[in-house]
């Protein structure tokens, strides 16, 4: 599931504790079966979220590794490319974009500006930051354009063309600034300036600097940005471009002009990026050309910049961050010093120190994937089809703002209007009694299946009685305005902003998401396996429907932002 932790960039490769040697396929799992079983789920998993996999980030080696097994599973059982070309491979036009640091200046009234300090370029991030990519700032003047939450929208196109805009920092109702809050309406509303300048540098967030500037892979539009380029600026710099203080500063003032300026470079991502697709055929001929579609995410975030101690950093999450990268980090009281010690010590009784530095991503979203590929056998080896074609997406890009599902919707492979329905699976191997407080076989959380189609989940609660597979659904997090936002936060978004009925499938977070220690001998195998067998009998039963699922809910449009 994307979260909110930062992405670490690789640069070691220590071995992750517990992980079992890579392989091609399951030994089990050579001759095509319709049954799907715990024993071949561990056996996929243990290659899938392998070492050697390097935790599948997106646009690495281990990434396309991983795509690869998976597209090799499909093709052994005889499944419909549905990629590009005739292949398995749906690849995202993806670009690396960084700041060209040579030519990377900023001056006022001959005095250079330090950068990171006084002043950080942003680089576009897509609708929710459009700026341009670059622009000579070269005696250009600035312009004061209010607070940045309710710019002065009064001032005119000509007011402000060819000028830098500066922007106060928002401020919340408790008086605090607020860069989250900043409105990207803003750049929309100057688009004839230069640029735009938001003095928000010395309230960002830890990490946010590193995560505004540095390198990323982003989709190419294929054309260069043309909008004003951004940059966040200090209380000190702004004060230097007006020369007194922004309280004394109105709409429309006018101040000193710059000098310099900064560029954005793209090119080619070191690897592609690819979504794999596959079809099972349905057996109606009037049918076959609708759709079930079955997701999930084959990338994780990668690797640590420095290896830790797994056990230390599992002891410590089970007392201080039980919900993984969804708890708050914090500094663990004298008492919880004294637990998480004393668990460490447990575990150190029964083995060694081990060193970790593979974000495997065993149930995020490694469950998801492999429980896809053991329904896709069973749907392959099944002698009667369902009327409708069954297809299977694993979508890249989830981890990094749901890049392969956004892409795949907006470009998909097959026409978009005939999926009747998507599912979605997004760490589904876990739910413990020991993961969350509800835990145990029975656990189960659901996630917008009632929010398009009120048939679709009802069907669902009437599989899992009917099947007798007695899994008891938590809906807390589907809950409208829930702050946790799963809703919005996986790849079945991308597809229900089309009006495609979805239903998100979780067993929930846990002390090892998005941490080191998400290893495969964590999942629990057999209910992961009741969780695949749940989605199959779904999939199944809408596909063999005498009609199409019905909407009846509102629609988002496919641009709007999403509403948890």
């Amino acid at each position: 599931m994307i979260g909110f932790a930062a992405l670490h960039a690789a640069c070691s490769t220590s071995r992750s504790a517990g992980s079992a040697a890579p392989g091609t396929a399951p030994s089990e799992a050579e001759t095509s079966d319709a049954a799907i079983t715990a024993a071949e789920l561990e056996e996929h998993l243990a290659a899938f979220a392998h070492d050697s996999m390097m935790g599948r980030a997106m646009t690495t080696a281990g990434n396309v590794r991983a795509t690869e097994y998976i597209a090799a599973q499909v093709e052994r059982r005889g499944l419909e490319a549905a990629g590009d070309d005739g292949t398995y491979f749906q690849t995202l036009p993806l670009v690396r974009r960084r700041l060209l640091a040579e030519d990377l200046s900023l001056a006022v009234n001959g005095n250079e500006l330090s950068m990171g300090v006084d002043y950080l370029p942003v680089q576009p991030l897509g609708r929710f930051m459009p700026f341009g990519l670059s622009r000579s700032l070269d005696g250009v003047q600035v312009i004061y354009g209010g607070p940045a939450s309710s710019p002065a929208t009064s001032l005119s196109e000509e007011q402000v063309a060819g000028k830098l805009v500066l922007l106060g920092v928002p401020v919340a109702s408790n008086g605090q600034p607020n860069i989250r809050a900043w409105s990207p309406g803003a750049v929309s509303a100057f688009e004839s300036a230069a640029g735009i300048a938001i003095t928000a540098l010395d309230v960002l967030p830890e990490g946010w600097a590193n995560f505004l500037s540095r390198p990323r892979d982003v989709m190419s539009s294929g054309e260069p940005s043309s909008g004003p380029v951004g940059v966040l600026v200090s209380n000190g710099a702004a004060e230097l471009l007006f020369g007194r203080p922004l309280d004394d500063v109105e709409p429309g003032d006018l101040g000193a002009r710059v000098e310099g300026g900064f560029e954005f470079e793209e090119t080619p991502a070191p690897y592609p990026a690819r979504n794999v697709v596959a079809i099972v055929r349905g057996r109606d001929p009037e049918l076959a050309d609708q759709y079930v579609a079955i997701g999930s995410h084959n990338d994780h975030i990668g690797m640590a910049r420095t290896p830790v101690d797994h056990d230390s950093l599992r002891a410590y999450n089970q007392v201080v961050r039980p919900m993984g990268a969804d708890s708050r980090d914090r500094e663990p009281s004298q008492a919880e010093a004294a637990r998480i010690a004393a668990i460490r010590d447990s575990l150190r009784a029964l083995r060694p120190a081990r060193l970790d530095s593979v974000y495997n991503g065993a149930d995020d979203d490694g469950s998801g994937s492999v429980a896809m590929l053991e329904i896709a056998e069973a749907f392959a080896a099944s002698p009667q089809k369902p009327r409708r074609s069954i297809l299977f997406v694993w979508h890249t890009g989830e981890e990094r703002g749901l890049f392969g599902s956004r892409w795949f919707t907006e470009n998909p492979t097959v026409p978009r209007e005939s999926i009747v329905a998507q599912l979605n699976m997004d760490m589904v191997g876990r739910g413990t009694a020991g993961d969350a407080d509800d835990g145990g076989p029975g656990y189960l959380q659901l996630i917008g299946s009632r929010r398009l189609s009120t048939e679709l989940g009802d069907l669902v609660e009437a599989v899992n009685v009917r099947e007798g597979f007695g899994f008891e659904f938590d809906y807390e997090y589907d809950a409208d305005g829930h702050p946790g936002n799963y809703y919005c936060r996986s790849d079945h978004y991308m597809y229900a902003r089309y009006g495609i009925p979805i239903v998100f499938f979780s067993t929930g977070s846990h002390r090892d998401y998005h941490q080191l220690t998400d290893e495969p001998g964590y999942i629990d195998y057999d209910k992961l396996e009741r969780v695949s067998q749940l989605v199959y009998s779904i999939a199944e039963t809408v596909a063999n429907l005498d009609h199409r699922v019905v909407v009846d809910k509102p629609v988002p449009g496919p641009n709007e932002p999403c509403r948890q």
